[in-house]
């Protein structure tokens, strides 16, 4: 009943937040505080990468030992290298195919509770981190500062990695583990949908 408690509040917070920031308002303010703003909003509005940000937290979780807090720090580095490749313009191979792979894959790890080296996890994240951190960048508004832009959405980041963590520690409660391979077989869902979507496949 308390990990469901939780559970319930963690995501109806994230979908408040989505819901209630218009994608639009991420892209219109200017300046240091509007390029903090800006990035702080944009994880947030889109829910490819707030559902993979938060199944890295999870995995993290679930994978324990240094993981719970390597893979949730090297998502938020990794992603700042893509997101100068996104504000340079250099492109990258299928970006949207990717990040609904990310959402696909990473949720499948949750679900099935897949276990890998540590190396190959840290691996993964980092692989899928230069593609949200990309598109980020990709977006970034002509008029917001660049590095407030970049301070926001990795501290967004990192609140969205906190959550998935938190949702992980359901493990310690009777029936929490059930929850969370839940959570994350929504989120392998949802990964699927934006994978069929980026394909321009009619679901």
């Amino acid at each position: 009943m308390i990990g469901r408690k939780i559970l319930q509040t963690v995501a109806s917070a994230a979908l408040l937040s989505a819901l209630s920031a218009s994608p639009l308002l991420a892209h219109e303010q200017a300046g240091v505080g509007g390029g903090l703003a800006s990035g702080l909003l944009h994880p947030l509005t889109g829910l490819d990468h707030l559902v993979a940000m938060v199944a890295v937290g999870i995995w993290g979780a679930q994978l324990g030992g240094v993981a719970i807090w390597v893979l949730p720090v090297v998502f938020p580095l990794v992603m700042a290298f893509g997101a100068v490749l996104g504000i340079l313009k250099i492109g990258l191979p299928v970006p949207e195919l990717v990040i609904a792979l990310s959402a696909l894959v990473l949720g499948l790890a949750v679900a099935l509770r897949i276990r890998v080296p540590f190396a190959a996890a840290a691996a993964i994240v980092a692989i899928f981190a230069v593609f949200h951190g990309h598109a980020h960048g990709a977006e970034l508004p002509s008029s917001a500062n660049p590095l407030a832009y970049g301070c926001g959405f990795v501290v967004a980041t990192g609140l969205l990695h906190a959550c998935g963590i938190t949702i992980g520690a359901l493990a310690r409660w009777p029936g929490g583990e059930r929850i969370i391979r839940g959570v994350g077989a929504a989120i392998a869902a949802l990964g699927g949908y934006f994978l069929v979507a980026s394909l321009g496949v009619t679901a």
